[in-house]
C-alpha cells in the first residue's frame, strides 16, 4: 500500500531478479541477501542491510581463493531466523596447473540478525586426501543511504561518509556516516580470529587446512546511532537468543490433514512473527519488506484483524501504539488533524531532516475508522474492558475526527481530499468510462469502516456504562446504512459504486471494495448476495483469488498495481464478509485458491500482491514487480480466511465460541486447531469434513468455554 502523496509513490523501472533476495528481520533490522548470502548493491541495488530506515551495509561478498565460490544451495530456516548456505570451490589454478579441484572444500555459510547486529559464520572443511593451502576475503562496504535514497529519492546533497579506520588495537572496522540531520551512524565489524591482513574494504585470510578437518570463523556487523553501544553476543547464543524470540510470539496451532497446507500456515507465522516488533507499546507488525519495514497505522490494524482470534496480544500492541501517536493537532505537511490515526512512521535521516514528511504521517482516510473497528473486535475478542477504558479517550478523539473532520460537508459520509483508501495509486478511482473521479473522494469500503466503527464504539460504550453514547453511535450506524443503500447500490452493475467523486456522483466500477462492504456488514442481506455471486465470477475471480477490478472495466489491467492485481489481504476481508453474511463455502474457495497460490511460490510465501493473469495449468500465479515478501497483511491472510471458512468467532464476554455454517476447501479433509484462549479457558478443536458438512469435535477443554455450531 503505496503512501497516498504521489510526489513521493516511486513505480518499479524494472522487473525483479531472475532470483528473488532472501530476507532477513529482526526488530529494526532487516537485510536482503542474493542467494550466495552476499550484498552488491552496485549490482542489485535494493541489496543490503537496513537499521531503522538506513542502510547500513551495502557490501558483503565472500570469494574463496580469488574466485566466487559455487553454489550448492540456500535456503531460509522455516522460522526465518537463519539463512544457511552450502558452497564449494571452482577448479583452482595457478600457471597452468590444477592446485584445488572442484568440490574439495565445503563451506557452511550460516547468517542471522540479532539484537542491532548481523552475525555471520563460515565453517570451512577439507574433503580432500592431502592438506591444502587456502585464501579468502570478506570485501565490506557502507553507503548509509536512506531507503527513499534506495528506491529513488533524490537529494540535493547528503552527509559525510567518513574514511574508514581501525580501533581497539586494530581489531575493529569502524565505518561511520554523519547525517545532515546531527546522527552519526556507525557499522563495527569484528571478526574471530583476526584477519591478518585488514584493508579498508576487506578482510584477507588465509589457512593451513589438514585433510578432513574444519576451520570455523566468526563475523559480527554491529549497528550503531550517535551514542548508542551495541554489544554482540557470541553466535552460538545470539542464535538460542533470536530463536527463542521468534517461537514465542504466534504459537504453533495448526495441524490438518495436509502436510502442503500446514507448511503455508507455518510459513504464514513465521512471516508475522519476523514482521511482528517489540516497542514500548507492545508488539506490532511492520507492513513489509523492503519498502515498508516500519509501522503502518492500515496495515497493522488490518493484520491484526486478520491474526486476533490467534493472537489478540498483537491487537492490543496495534491499538496502544496508535493511541500513543495519534494525532494532537492540525499540519498540513503530515495531513494530520486532531483524533486521526497514523498513516506510518518512518525513521532515517529524510524523515528526520523533513525532506520527506513521513517521520509522523497522517494522509491515509480508513486508519481512524479501522482503528475503532480493531478496539471493538478486541473487546469481543478479550472481554478486556479494563483496557477498553484506558482506551477510551483515544476512542473518542477518533469519533470526533470522523464527525468534524471525516464528514467535512456534513452529508454524513466520510470523505478525503483525494484518494486516501488503501488503493491508493494515482488512477484507481475511476469512472466507468476511465476518468479519474475528481476528490473529494468517498469511497464504498471507508463507508463501511465507519459503520464497523460506530457498532463497535456503541457496544464498548455499553459495557462501560456510557448509555447515552452507545444509543446515539448505534443510532448514527442505522442512518448511515440507510444513506449507504440509497447513494452507493448501483443496480446497473449490481453492486456497490467504487466511491461517490467531489460531486456526489458514483464511480460505477465492478471493484472488490464491495466486498469490504460485506466484511464491515453494511451491504443489506439482498444485495450482499448479489456482490458475492459477482466477486467469485470469472469477471473477477482468477483462480488464484479475486481481482481488484472487474475484468472488462475502463482501467482493468492485471500487470497494475490495483486495477486488476490480486491482494492477499483483500480477499481475506472479503472472505470475512462471506462468512458474516453465513457464505462460508465461498470463503472455503478462496481459501483453496490461496493455498493453491502458496504450492507455487518460493518458500510457500504469499507476497503483498500478484498480477490479476487467469489461472493456467501448470503455472503459478505471476509475480508483480516490486511486490513487499514478506507483507505482514498477506502473512496474516490465511488466518483470516482460515477463521472465515469455518465461520468461527469468539465472544469472550459469554465464554463462548461459535462455529456458524463451518466449511473446509477441498484440500482438506480435517483441520486441528490446538489452544484457542479465551480467558482464563483454552479448547483444542477437530474439524472434520464429511462431504458438504463439517463435524466439530471438543478434543481438550480447561476451564468455563462454551463451543456452539450452527449448520
Amino acid at each position: 500500500m503505496s503512501p497516498p502523496d504521489n510526489n513521493y509513490y516511486i513505480q518499479a523501472t524494472s522487473a525483479p531478479c531472475a532470483e528473488r533476495a532472501l530476507v532477513l528481520k529482526q526488530g529494526d533490522t532487516f537485510g536482503l541477501f542474493d542467494h550466495y548470502g552476499d550484498i552488491d548493491a552496485r549490482a542489485r541495488g535494493e541489496e543490503g542491510i537496513y537499521h531503522r530506515g538506513t542502510r547500513f551495509l551495502s557490501c558483503l561478498k565472500f570469494e574463496l581463493m580469488e574466485s566466487r565460490a559455487l553454489l550448492l544451495n540456500s535456503t531460509i530456516r522455516k522460522d526465518n531466523v537463519l539463512l544457511s548456505v552450502d558452497l564449494t570451490n571452482p577448479d583452482i589454478y595457478s600457471n597452468g596447473t590444477l592446485l584445488l579441484p572442484r568440490g574439495t572444500l565445503h563451506v557452511d555459510r550460516s547468517q542471522f540478525l540479532w539484537d542491532n547486529a548481523f552475525y555471520m559464520c563460515l565453517r570451512i572443511r577439507n574433503f580432500g586426501l592431502a592438506a591444502v593451502e587456502i585464501s579468502f576475503t570478506i570485501e565490506f562496504g557502507a553507503d548509509y543511504l536512506d531507503i527513499f535514497e534506495v528506491r529513488g529519492q533524490s537529494r540535493s546533497r547528503r552527509g559525510v561518509l567518513r574514511e574508514p579506520r581501525l580501533r581497539n588495537r586494530s581489531r575493529e572496522v569502524v565505518l561511520e556516516y554523519e547525517g545532515l540531520d546531527g546522527a552519526i551512524r556507525r557499522t563495527l565489524l569484528r571478526s574471530n580470529p583476526v584477519a591478518e591482513v585488514i584493508l579498508p574494504s576487506s578482510l584477507h585470510f588465509s589457512m593451513h587446512l589438514p585433510p578432513q578437518e574444519e576451520r570455523t570463523l566468526e563475523f559480527n556487523f554491529a549497528f550503531e546511532l550517535n551514542d548508542g553501544v551495541a554489544a554482540p553476543a557470541t553466535f552460538v547464543d545470539g542464535l538460542d537468543l533470536a530463536s527463542a524470540e521468534q517461537a514465542g510470539k504466534i504459537p504453533d496451532w495448526i495441524r490438518s490433514s495436509n502436510q502442503q497446507f500446514d507448511n503455508w500456515i507455518g510459513r504464514s507465522r513465521a512471516d508475522l512473527n519476523m514482521l511482528l516488533t517489540m516497542g514500548p507499546c507492545g508488539l506490532y507488525p511492520y507492513a513489509g519488506i523492503p519498502w515498508f519495514s516500519a509501522p503502518f497505522g492500515r496495515d497493522g490494524i488490518i493484520a491484526a484483524l486478520e491474526s486476533l482470534w490467534i493472537a489478540p496480544q498483537i491487537a492490543r500492541g496495534v491499538l496502544s501504539y496508535l493511541a500513543s501517536t495519534q494525532a494532537r493537532e492540525r499540519s498540513r505537511e503530515q495531513d494530520g488533524e486532531p483524533g486521526k490515526i497514523l498513516h506510518e512512521a518512518r525513521e532515517g535521516e529524510l524523515a528526520a531532516t523533513g525532506e520527506i514528511p513521513f517521520g509522523r504521517y497522517y494522509g491515509s482516510l480508513d486508519s481512524t475508522p479501522l482503528f475503532l473497528m480493531l478496539a471493538g473486535a478486541y473487546y469481543r475478542r478479550t472481554a478486556d474492558l479494563k483496557y477498553v477504558e484506558s482506551l477510551w479517550p483515544a476512542i473518542e478523539l477518533a469519533c470526533n475526527w470522523m464527525d468534524r473532520f471525516g464528514d467535512s460537508d456534513g452529508d454524513g459520509f466520510v470523505e478525503g481530499p483525494a484518494n486516501w483508501g488503501w488503493r491508493d495509486s494515482e488512477h484507481s478511482i475511476f469512472h466507468a468510462d476511465g476518468r479519474i473521479a475528481a476528490g473529494p473522494i468517498a469511497l464504498a469500503e471507508v463507508q463501511g469502516y465507519v459503520y464497523g466503527a460506530k457498532l463497535s464504539v456503541a457496544e464498548m460504550a455499553a459495557g462501560l456504562g456510557r448509555q447515552e453514547v452507545a444509543q446515539r453511535r448505534q443510532g448514527e450506524a442505522i442512518k448511515l446504512k440507510e444513506n449507504f443503500e440509497r447513494s452507493f447500490w448501483c443496480e446497473s452493475i449490481g453492486s456497490y459504486a467504487m466511491a461517490l467523486d467531489g460531486a456526489k456522483r458514483q464511480c460505477v466500477v465492478r471493484s472488490s471494495n464491495a466486498g469490504h462492504c460485506l466484511f464491515s456488514g453494511i451491504a443489506r442481506q439482498e444485495h450482499a448476495g448479489a456482490v458475492a455471486e459477482q466477486l467469485i465470477s470469472e469477471r473477477f475471480f482468477t483462480g488464484w483469488g479475486i481481482r481488484t477490478v472487474a475484468a472488462h472495466e475502463a482501467r482493468y489491467n492485471p500487470l497494475s498495481y490495483h486495477n486488476g492485481s490480486v491482494w492477499p489481504h483483500d480477499n481475506a476481508l472479503v472472505a470475512a464478509g462471506f462468512a458474516h453474511y453465513r457464505l462460508t463455502h465461498l470463503a472455503a474457495k478462496l481459501l483453496n485458491s490461496f493455498f493453491e497460490a502458496s504450492t507455487m511460490l518460493d518458500l510457500n510465501r504469499l507476497p503483498e500482491l500478484f498480477c490479476g493473469f487467469p489461472k493456467e495449468a501448470g503455472q503459478g500465479p505471476i509475480l508483480y514487480p516490486s511486490a513487499c515478501s514478506p507483507y505482514a497483511t498477506a502473512a496474516g491472510a490465511g488466518f483470516l480466511l482460515l477463521q472465515s471458512s469455518v465461520g468461527l468467532t469468539i465472544d469472550a464476554g459469554r465464554n463462548r465460541i461459535l462455529l456458524t455454517h463451518p466449511r473446509l476447501p477441498d484440500c482438506l479433509e480435517y483441520v486441528q486447531i490446538r489452544d484457542i484462549q479465551v480467558g482464563d479457558a483454552s479448547v483444542d478443536l477437530m474439524l472434520h469434513r464429511t462431504g458438504d458438512t463439517v463435524a466439530v469435535t471438543v478434543e481438550r477443554r480447561i476451564g468455563m468455554l462454551e463451543v456452539l455450531v450452527v449448520n
